[in-house]
């Protein structure tokens, strides 16, 4: 079986490209290898598939080290150059993960979302539907929730009310894929990420640019005065959830109605599952633990509430362990102390 995983040098893409290698199946990675955060970081997740050197746009490189991988240079935006990676390839199974991320970054430069998480996905679409995918999984996010307070958020709550463009176009693409698969019978399932953290992680989310500044002695900034919750998920148990249901296609809900339609489900052959530790952590205790794994206290600077920022993530992932008979469960503080280790190797810091 051949997998195609959109945005393989990205945090979630490169863990779960070498995880499906390891289970011996075929993997193409693409990747526009985009300037939103440190390149180098890409490149060095590309090395660590057997990419490395000069990556020319648009040709197929095979993997040096890892047999099965080959890798592709492409924006998703370029219809024609994706439809013809499909036509060559020959997936029978997706894992889309590619997407301009980041809150804050939406608000700022928004037709980078359109572009990206809209007309790149749609591509994607188009691409499974010419060419008979036999399951389409693809990354959604915790932001969808937006103005909800019922915790803890489960995938039949109402999702009508983002407030970030990012939660928007991920939405969007929910509705999208459920369109695609009622009109045209692709199987796809949509995965709600809440705040995944790990080794090789973002540059742009808080945990690592709490370290980094931990560790380069300068003051980190807390929004909130440090009072909000989060559901932070360990990378490694975002990885085994996104492969156990990538062999699980869902089949259609049989006993859907219209009259009380549930929104994580439908007839067609569509579903959405929630990927979180189902434990929230105040911000303030958050800190503390990268504090601990570091060996050294923050300065801070307290802040209020910034745009687009919810109170409180908490993910409710009864379906995830009815589906596949898994629930992430690494606590949080073996998976920042992994971390913390990651990032002194990586960027050379003392241990003291």
């Amino acid at each position: 079986m051949k997998v195609l995983v959109t945005g393989c040098a990205g945090f979630i893409g490169y863990f779960t490209a070498r995880a499906l290698i390891e289970r011996g199946f075929e993997v193409t990675g693409i990747d526009s290898i985009n300037s939103y955060y440190d390149t180098s970081l890409k490149s060095a997740r590309l090395s660590l598939l057997g990419i490395d050197g000069r990556i020319p746009e648009g040709q197929m490189l095979a993997s040096k080290t890892l047999p099965g991988f080959s890798f592709i240079k492409l924006d998703l935006a370029e219809r024609e150059a994706l439809s013809r990676v499909f036509s060559e390839e020959k997936p029978g199974r997706v894992c889309h993960l590619a997407a301009q991320a980041g809150v804050r970054y939406s608000i700022e430069n928004p037709w980078t979302y359109i572009d990206s998480n809209i007309t790149g996905f749609l591509n994607i679409l188009e691409c499974c539907r010419a060419h008979g995918t036999e399951h389409l999984v693809f990354a959604s996010s915790s932001s969808v929730y937006g103005l909800n307070e019922s915790m803890p958020f489960k995938t039949s709550d109402n999702v009508d009310h983002p407030v970030s463009l990012y939660a928007a176009t991920k939405k969007s693409n929910e509705l999208m894929a459920h369109t695609y698969s009622h009109l045209y019978g692709i199987p796809a399932t949509g995965l709600r990420f809440f705040t995944v953290y790990g080794p090789l992680g973002r540059p742009d989310m808080a945990y690592f640019s709490f370290t980094k500044s931990i560790f380069e002695n300068k003051p980190i900034s807390v929004y909130n005065h440090g009072d909000m919750l989060r559901d932070f998920t360990y990378v490694d148990d975002v990885v085994e959830s996104i492969v156990r249901i990538l062999d699980t296609p869902p089949m259609g809900n049989k006993n859907w109605s219209g009259l009380t339609p549930d929104p994580s489900s439908s007839p067609a052959r569509y579903a959405i599952y929630n990927i979180g530790n189902g434990s929230p952590v105040k911000l303030a205790d958050f800190i503390e633990l990268i504090e601990r794994a570091a060996g050294r206290k923050a300065g801070k600077i307290f802040l209020p509430m910034q745009p687009g920022d919810v109170y409180a993530t908490f993910a409710d992932v009864s379906g995830l362990a009815k589906q596949t008979g898994y629930a992430p469960g690494t606590p949080l503080n073996v998976g920042i102390e992994r971390f913390v280790e990651w990032y002194r190797q990586f960027y050379g810091n003392p241990v003291s």
